[in-house]
């Protein structure tokens, strides 16, 4: 089993079958979680008959950095990591007023096929590991020094999709032994797995679900998303309701505005009442062109118009603000760039 993967009471069990104390498990998971050590020689308070056993039984998750583009106009930084197998996985950190935010990935590629998104072009080729979605954390802290106080899981892949390795992910990332980030600072962001996110909401966590809802009834949303061929959308915004009355927590509603799609007038009325009444934020998005796609993002005076329409009907809007748009800090352009050979 991957090392890095394990809660404390698991590695605490794996040292266990090695004769080991537990106080060993503790030093263990804070040299991989806290320190973010890369190898087992940086142990330095582990006896080196353990860290040779460890290393031979155990390969430790290290994410290598391919690539690093840095924003010239807004600090953003898009990753290019290479995974233990080879497969490349982008994230990216960000900077707001609250400090430092990191996306991250969930899956190598994605199934989902929603019909604007790069992402998604070449399909899915495999879950993360839960390792594999902190190392994104990891390693980008490595490589800035900066501490990160908020997660998205919101890059290449549908976190929902990679449900039980995502649970074991926040119990690592928000454990008090490790980062210790709090379930209130991580966002996830889903196309809509229904029975996944009315799972979600039982466990009663404080996470933040962003659901990618991008049209406001069942005819347009097929033509965008195929999920919306299995869950309508008066399913979804049921399931947005029960998460809401489980955890207390506001739903955020993602929506992407594609010209002559789905940024009309009357589609912006169609949305607002169809979010009326539920406790709920829409995250409007001027659509990131894709070069395999036609899709042309709204004018600004559509977006705005768009907004404002939302907002007479008493709904919370806000415009996502553009970030990296300078590095191809979208989901999946990077990947695509770098593993059709065009950049290195």
């Amino acid at each position: 089993m991957d090392i890095k993967s394990m809660t404390l009471a698991e590695l605490t069990a794996a040292l266990a079958e090695l004769s080991e104390p537990a106080y060993r498990a503790k030093q263990l998971y804070a040299w991989m979680h806290v320190r973010l050590a890369t190898a087992y020689e940086e142990m330095t308070n582990l006896p080196k008959s353990l860290r040779e056993k460890l290393a031979e039984r155990y390969p430790l998750t290290v994410l290598t950095k391919a690539v690093r583009l840095d924003s010239k106009l807004d600090g953003t930084k898009k990753y290019l990591f290479r995974l233990p197998d080879g497969n490349v996985i982008e994230s990216v950190r960000m900077e707001y007023h609250h400090g430092v935010s990191v996306c991250i990935s969930s899956q190598v590629g994605c199934r989902m096929g929603c019909t604007f998104c790069a992402s998604t072009i070449g399909g899915l080729v495999r879950n993360l590991t839960p390792s594999e979605m902190a190392e994104q954390i990891y390693a980008i802290t490595r490589d800035t020094g900066e501490r990160v106080s908020n997660i998205v899981v919101m890059g290449t892949g549908e976190p929902l999709d990679n449900y039980d390795n995502l649970l074991a992910f926040l119990r690592i990332i928000t454990d008090e032994n490790g980062l210790h980030i709090s379930q209130r600072n991580v966002t996830i962001s889903t196309c809509g797995l229904v029975p996944k996110l009315r799972s979600l909401a039982d466990l009663k966590l404080a996470v933040t679900p962003a659901i990618s809802l991008h049209a406001p009834n069942d005819e347009l949303r097929r033509k965008l998303m195929p999920v919306a061929n299995s869950f309508s959308v008066r399913e979804l915004i049921d399931a947005a309701k029960y998460y809401t009355e489980k955890t207390g927590r506001r739903m955020t509603f993602e929506y992407s505005l594609i010209a002559g799609v789905n940024d009309s007038g009357a589609q912006a009325k169609e949305l607002a009442a169809l979010l009326k009444g539920l406790s709920a934020h829409v995250n409007l998005i001027p659509v990131n062109p894709v070069s395999e796609r036609d899709y042309k993002r709204s004018l600004v005076k559509n977006v705005l118009h768009f907004q404002k329409m939302l907002e007479n009907e008493g709904i919370h809007v806000t415009i996502r603000r553009e970030l990296g748009s300078d590095i191809n800090a979208a989901c999946g352009q990077l990947r695509r760039h770098y593993e059709s050979g065009s950049g290195e």
